[in-house]
C-alpha cells in the first residue's frame, strides 16, 4: 500500500469514528465528504450535505471572514487557519463551531482539498456571553456604587480585620484632615484631634470608633468632635457594623460618620435657654409657694377660697417639679450637676416617697403597696434617689387605670440594692422601650398624649442611677404593665 493510499485510509477511518465533525471540501467549496458527527451536529442527512457548498450552512455574518481565510490559504499565504464561526442548522438554530482547516496540496503544489474539523462550542459560547454580560452588569453596578459612595454627604470607611483602612470616601477624607492634620497612618485606633461628646476631653484610643469596630463592636450614634480649632471643629455621629466572611468569621467593619455639628450647636443653645428660663422661673415661683403657705395657715379663710388655694398650690407644686426637672437637665448638660455618693438609708428614702404618693394613688383609684426592709444602706445621693422613686411611682400611677396596682419593692441582691416599681398599667411597646430613657421622649399613644408630662422623668432616673454607680432597666408588655428596676451598690465596709 502506497503512502497516499495509507493516508486516505486513515482519513476515512478518522472521519468514520471521530466524535468531532469532519468535512472534506474542494477548493471551490463543495463538500466532498462529511462524517456522521458533522451531520448530527448540523441536523442534516449525509446526502443533503455532500455536494452542497459549505457557504450554504455558514451564518451570513461570518461568511466574508471565512471566504477571506480560504482565499489566503489557497494563495499560499498560510497553510491552515482556525476560526470561531456560526453555522446555521437545518432547523434554523445557530450553532457556534470551533473550526480548524488545513489545505492538502498535490506534489506540484496545486490544491487538492480542504480537511475541516468542527467542534461544537455553542454551550461554551453562550456561557461566555452570559459571563461577559454578568461582568458588564457587575462593573456597571460597581461604578454606580462607587459614584454614590463618593457623592453621599456621610463619611464612609471600610476597615479590615487588622484595622487597615481599605476604602475611604471623599467626605470622610475631609473629616480625617480635621482629626489628623499631621496625616493618618492608615490604621484604626490612631489618636489625634478627636474629642468626646463634650468637645473638651480627648478621646482615648480604646474609645475611638475605628478601634472599637475593629474588635467587632457594633454601635449607633456615638458622638464625638474632630478638629483642633473650636471654631472649625465638627461634631460627628458614628455608627458601625461588622463585615464577615462567607464562613461567618469577622472580616472587618464598615463605619459611617455623619456631620451633626449644627444639631449639636442647636442643642447647646437650647440647653442654655432652658437653664436660663428655669433659673428665671425659680425665683418668682419660690415667692408664690411661700405666700401660698402663709395664706393656707390663716384660719379665717372661707371654704371656697381655701379650695381655690388648694388648686393653686397643686399646680404651683407641679410647676416647681417641672422647673426642678429642667434645672437638672441643664446642670447635666453643662456638667455642673453634683451627685453626692454617700452611705444613705435607702429604705427610709423609699418609704418617705411611698408615703408622699399615697394621696395621688387615692385620687386615681390605684392600689399602692410596698415591700420594704426596715433599713438598707447604699452608696447614693439620698436627695437624688428621692427623685428617682418619685418619678417611677408617679409614672406607675399616671399610666395605670383605676382598680389597678402599683407595687414598690426594695431589697438587697448580692452587693447591690434592687429597687423595683411594678404596675398593671398600659405597658410599653417594644419599639418605644429602646428610646424610653431618652431626653424629652414620649411614646406616641393616645394615653400618653392625654397625660401631662415633659419626657424628662425617665431620663433623669437613668442619669441619677448611673451617677450613683448603678443601672436601670425596664421590662414591659403592652396591656399588662411595666416593671422598672434600678440597682445601686450597697455600702461595704470602709465606705462609712
Amino acid at each position: 500500500m502506497s503512502m497516499q493510499d495509507l493516508g486516505e485510509a486513515l482519513l476515512r477511518l478518522a472521519m468514520r469514528h471521530s466524535p468531532v465533525g469532519m468535512m472534506v471540501t474542494s477548493p471551490a467549496g463543495e463538500m466532498l465528504a462529511v462524517n456522521e458527527a458533522a451531520c448530527a451536529m448540523l441536523g442534516y442527512e449525509h446526502d443533503e450535505l455532500v455536494g452542497a457548498s459549505w457557504q450554504d450552512i455558514t451564518h451570513p455574518e461570518d461568511l466574508a471572514t471565512d471566504i477571506d481565510l480560504v482565499a489566503a490559504t489557497l494563495a499560499g499565504e498560510r497553510a491552515s487557519y482556525r476560526l470561531n464561526k456560526r453555522y446555521v442548522r437545518k432547523d434554523g438554530e445557530v450553532l457556534w463551531g470551533d473550526l480548524s482547516v488545513a489545505l492538502l496540496r498535490d506534489d506540484d503544489g496545486s490544491p487538492l482539498h480542504f480537511i475541516s474539523q468542527i467542534l461544537d462550542v455553542t454551550e461554551q459560547r453562550i456561557a461566555a456571553e452570559r459571563i461577559a454580560e454578568a461582568n458588564a452588569t457587575i462593573e456597571k453596578h460597581a461604578r454606580t456604587v462607587a459614584a454614590i459612595y463618593d457623592a453621599v454627604d456621610v463619611g464612609l470607611v471600610l476597615i479590615d480585620r487588622s484595622g487597615r483602612y481599605e476604602q475611604v470616601n471623599r467626605r470622610h477624607s475631609d473629616f480625617m484632615r480635621l482629626a489628623y492634620p499631621e496625616g493618618h497612618h492608615g490604621m484604626a485606633g490612631q489618636t489625634g484631634e478627636v474629642f468626646e461628646a463634650d468637645g473638651v476631653t480627648p478621646m482615648a484610643r480604646q474609645d475611638l470608633p475605628s478601634h472599637r469596630a475593629t474588635a467587632g463592636d457594633e454601635f449607633d450614634d456615638v458622638r464625638l468632635w474632630v478638629g483642633s480649632d473650636p471654631a472649625t471643629r465638627r461634631a460627628l455621629s458614628v455608627s458601625a457594623r461588622s463585615t464577615r466572611h462567607a464562613d461567618g468569621s469577622l472580616a472587618g467593619a464598615a463605619l459611617a460618620y455623619k456631620d451633626v455639628t449644627d444639631f449639636m450647636r442647636a442643642l447647646a443653645v437650647k440647653d442654655e435657654f432652658v437653664a436660663s428660663v428655669s433659673h428665671e422661673l425659680r425665683t418668682p415661683l419660690t415667692s408664690v409657694l411661700g405666700h401660698l403657705e402663709i395664706l393656707e395657715q390663716r384660719r379665717d379663710l372661707p371654704h371656697d377660697v381655701r379650695h381655690q388655694l388648694a388648686v393653686v398650690d397643686r399646680n404651683a407644686a407641679r410647676l416647681e417639679m417641672l422647673v426642678s426637672d429642667l434645672l437638672y437637665v441643664a446642670q447635666e448638660a453643662d456638667a455642673t450637676l453634683q451627685v453626692r455618693r454617700i452611705p444613705a438609708d435607702v429604705a427610709a428614702v423609699v418609704h418617705d416617697a411611698f408615703e408622699a404618693a399615697r394621696p395621688m394613688a387615692a385620687g386615681t383609684g390605684v392600689a399602692l403597696s410596698a415591700d420594704l426592709p426596715d433599713s438598707l444602706l447604699a452608696m447614693c445621693d439620698p436627695q437624688r434617689l428621692r427623685q428617682v422613686v418619685d418619678n417611677l411611682v408617679s409614672n406607675g400611677l399616671k399610666y395605670t387605670d383605676a382598680g389597678g396596682e402599683v407595687h414598690v419593692r426594695l431589697r438587697a441582691v448580692d452587693d447591690r440594692m434592687e429597687l423595683q416599681v411594678s404596675d398593671t398599667g398600659i405597658g410599653i411597646a417594644p419599639e418605644d422601650v429602646a428610646r424610653l430613657f431618652a431626653r424629652f421622649y414620649r411614646a406616641d399613644t393616645e394615653r400618653v398624649k392625654l397625660t401631662a408630662g415633659t419626657g424628662l422623668g425617665l431620663n433623669i432616673v437613668r442619669s441619677i442611677v448611673e451617677a450613683c454607680g448603678g443601672e436601670v432597666r425596664v421590662d414591659s408588655e403592652v396591656g399588662r404593665g411595666s416593671t422598672f428596676t434600678a440597682w445601686i451598690p450597697l455600702v461595704v465596709p470602709g465606705d462609712e
